[in-house]
């Protein structure tokens, strides 16, 4: 089995060295538990502060790593990009959604990954099922933005069951992935995680969700905006009417 951790980047040179490297680092206790061969891929929206450039170099020295470049798109693009580089060129079993800033920690990729290999289609790190957590010291602001969104997402699109339905830590197997028309997600911000998630349901994915502690960057600034924020609201109202118009 041959899954592929794909890292979508735009101005992420104080981590993406170190963030890959700390990747590296696990793979070879992952592969010799799971039986999998281990990848990653770097879908870089042409960031001008150099980040393809530092991945193109260590691309030459280990084979592992790959990169493909974006027209800096959105997140969306980024990750349908990535998919379907997967899927047609690097013919992997399982894709893993990540952020390269070290807010989802490299040492619980294996965790994610166990669920797959026990049968699990969809194995997202949750930070709202039990023993999963978000950082203390955010504002008061996005701990609303997160939490809520989440229960817009469950309530409004109809995927109760999931607890984290923005989570970017995730593992998918392709064989879902090829079943979803990915062109027709028009989502470019982080509306695109609940929009797959919701497609994979539709295609019966067996979801299970990890509890992982979410930790703030470190280095470099978030690129959330309020323009993802309405996109997320009017998407999960597209899903919303989209459910009830089958019925």
């Amino acid at each position: 089995m041959k899954a592929l951790i794909i890292l979508p980047t735009y101005n992420e040179k104080d981590n993406i060295e170190k963030f890959i490297n700390a990747l590296l680092a696990e793979f070879e206790g992952i592969e010799q538990e799971l039986a999998m061969d281990l990848n990653i891929l770097v879908v870089d929206d042409y960031s001008p502060d150099g980040t393809g450039e530092i991945v193109e170099k260590i691309a030459l020295q280990n084979s592992k790593i790959h990169l493909i470049k974006n027209n800096n798109r959105g997140l969306g693009n980024a990750y349908i990009k990535g998919f379907k580089h997967a899927i047609n060129v690097l013919d992997a079993d399982v894709v893993m959604e990540m952020d390269s800033d070290f807010s989802h920690s490299p040492k619980d990729v294996i965790r994610l990954l166990r669920e797959i290999k026990k049968g699990n289609d969809f194995v997202i790190g949750s930070r709202y099922v039990r023993g999963g957590s978000i950082p203390k010291n955010w504002s008061y602001f996005r701990k609303l933005n997160s939490y809520y969104g989440n229960v817009f997402a469950r309530y409004i699109a109809g995927i109760v069951p999931v607890k984290d339905c923005t989570s970017g830590f995730r593992a998918i197997k392709t064989s879902v992935l090829k079943k979803i028309d990915l062109d027709q997600l028009n989502a470019n911000g982080y509306s695109f995680q609940m929009k797959i998630l919701y497609e994979s349901v539709q295609e019966a994915a067996q979801v299970f969700e990890v509890p992982i502690h979410f930790i703030d960057r470190e280095f470099g600034d978030s690129k959330l905006s309020f323009k993802d924020i309405i996109e997320f609201m009017q998407n999960s109202f597209v899903i919303m009417l989209k459910r009830n118009w089958k019925y």
